[in-house]
């Protein structure tokens, strides 16, 4: 079953932490929202469609076949991830969809049949995985802790993040 947009476990996240989803927000905000994701486009070099077709959409089958090719191995990871947020975020494709996440896969190198597996071992890992981001305190994406309890948050805070593990 699928999660209907807006009340998957992001909200989730954003209600215990303040936040607000992307429809519920100000005008103001989402304005400065498209001209950073434009900033970020022209800095990263990375193709990026600023209103994708299929944005938002349930991330939750996503996010369930990452935690399956996890467990399973064999492929690239970090390829699965980009593969997943290039088909949203640029090939204006529907994350949410089974053949789109098939394909992601086996560009990745993983068994695209993990699409189909471990459905309902993803929807628990996923509920304890967004459990432990609120309760660690992430409020958003992408957002990275480090052992030393270090927080970054964004796309923009990589470089700061590179720095910390680093030592500089």
């Amino acid at each position: 079953e699928s999660m209907p947009v807006g009340k998957g476990p992001g909200d989730r996240v954003f209600a215990a932490t303040g936040g607000l989803p992307l429809g519920q927000r100000s005008d103001a905000r989402k304005a400065y929202r498209l001209q950073e994701l434009a900033r970020a486009q022209k800095k990263t070099g990375l193709p990026l469609t600023l209103h994708p077709a299929h944005f938002p959409t349930n991330p939750a089958p996503s996010a369930y076949a990452i935690i399956a090719a996890q467990k399973a191995g064999g492929g690239d990871l970090g390829a699965l991830c980009r593969h997943i947020l290039s088909a949203c975020w640029a090939e204006e494709k529907n994350i949410a969809e089974d053949e789109v996440i098939r394909d992601c896969l086996a560009r990745a190198g993983f068994d695209p049949a993990l699409a189909d597996k471990g459905l309902l071992d993803g929807a628990m890992t996923y509920e304890a995985n967004t459990e432990e981001a609120i309760n660690r305190g992430a409020f958003g994406a992408p957002f990275y802790i480090t052992d030393t309890g270090a927080c970054f948050w964004g796309q923009d805070r990589l470089d700061d993040l590179d720095a910390h593990l680093a030592g500089t």
